[in-house]
């Protein structure tokens, strides 16, 4: 049980019951290699999706009080995508401690994405069962703080270009300022890029199938830039706009 006594002083935390532990870091090519009845981890992954979505859910539903179900649905989202609890898991160390079969082995399971994002909704399952809902939403916003630390504000997400207006017109008079950029595509299939300004200085990028969608997701990304980088008295030079997050970039 050594490594697995490894792994629990990585989670900060003891289970009560280890085989709960095993099971959640045994993948289901375990039974397959072996063709028998081999438990394995696809029940608690099941479960744990459940106990991740309801603990984000409501720190959400606490933290942006005036926001509608389809805003806080997209905030959400945002935190329990594939590619962020495959994250989750690999700054667990998760892929070395799980059981795999042999062949699943050489093609790489310990670093595929969707195998790691399984571990890590078993593992949440596994400690629900084992530590109770308390501990495991202690352990659950441990791992988010970072994300929902950046979840931008209620207005943020219902209206990005008038989020970014009040925020750039609280230190300066002057409105940001949106170019389109380029049009691509056949007459009936266009897709739009603007760009919005301040101050001479480039500060988001968006696109869409029209000028106003792309407008906004523009607003949006130079929110989301903006988070990063608050403007002290002025505005600052920001990250190249084509180095946008793939799973929020519009």
């Amino acid at each position: 049980m050594k490594p697995l006594d490894d792994l629990q002083s990585a989670l900060g935390c003891r289970f009560a019951n280890p085989a709960l532990l095993h099971l959640a870091l045994t993948h289901p090519s375990v039974a397959h290699e072996h063709a028998t009845r081999v438990q394995h981890n696809q029940r608690l992954e099941f479960l744990g999706d459940s106990v991740v979505e309801l603990i984000l859910t409501h720190e959400l539903y606490e933290r942006l009080p005036s926001l509608g179900e389809g805003p806080l649905t997209k905030a959400r989202a945002r935190l329990v995508n594939r590619r962020f609890l495959a994250e989750r898991a690999r700054r667990l160390g998760l892929g070395r401690f799980l059981m795999l079969s042999r062949g699943e082995e050489l093609h790489g399971g310990r670093e595929r994405p969707s195998t790691l994002a399984d571990a890590f909704e078993a593992l949440i399952g596994a400690l629900y069962l084992d530590q109770g809902l308390e501990r495991t939403r202690e352990f659950v916003l441990r791992q988010f703080a970072t994300e929902l630390a950046e979840i931008p504000a209620a207005a943020d997400l219902e209206n990005p270009k008038g989020a970014l207006q009040e925020r750039l017109q609280a230190t300066f008079a002057k409105p940001p300022e949106y170019r389109l950029e380029s049009t691509t595509g056949p007459d009936h299939d266009r897709l739009f890029e603007c760009a919005v300004y301040h101050g001479g200085l480039e500060l988001g990028r968006g696109r869409g199938k029209s000028k106003k969608t792309a407008e906004t997701e523009a607003a949006a990304d130079a929110l989301r830039r903006l988070e990063k980088r608050p403007p002290p008295g002025e505005p600052v030079p920001l990250p190249p706009p084509g180095d946008t997050d793939p799973d929020t970039a519009g």
